[in-house]
């Protein structure tokens, strides 16, 4: 069963990006683990496709960085963890994987690390999904007027 249009369902692990898009050039995975170890900056390259559904298709996940965009701040993850029903090492879980796809970026700061949801992340995946929902609207569009009879 699929989620949508090359989105597949389920957990969301090893999701590969939508057959009919590719990341630009110098953009990938690899990419967003060096922004989010600190290796690059905030606004570096754009993460991967798959790897950016992959990580929003668990619905933590999407609680975790719903919560970490709305601070403006970096957050350790024992202060996420203290408004989740979910232990320190779970959010940090989650964390990592939401810095593996290019959405989040972790600092060392002493002894602890923060992490801060990189703005304009999504911003591939956005205009994937707007471009998809388009080329469907006229697909549905089109289909629509045949079976009318227009």
């Amino acid at each position: 069963m699929s989620a949508g249009p090359g989105v597949p369902a389920g957990s969301g692990v090893g999701v590969a990006a939508p057959a009919d898009v590719s990341p630009p050039a110098g953009r990938g995975a690899a990419a967003g683990r060096a922004a989010a170890s600190g290796g690059g900056a905030a606004s570096g390259p754009a993460p991967d496709l798959g790897a950016v559904f992959g990580a929003l298709a668990d619905a933590t996940r999407r609680d975790v960085l719903r919560r970490l965009a709305g601070t403006g701040d970096s957050v350790t993850a024992s202060a996420l963890a203290a408004d989740l029903p979910m232990t320190r090492q779970a959010v940090a879980k989650h964390l990592r994987a939401l810095a593996d796809a290019g959405l989040v970026v972790a600092a060392r700061e002493g002894r602890e690390t923060r992490f801060r949801a990189i703005p304009g992340a999504l911003d591939d995946a956005v205009s994937w999904m707007a471009a998809t929902g388009a080329r469907w609207d006229g697909r549905l569009d089109r289909l629509r007027r045949k079976v009318e009879g227009g």
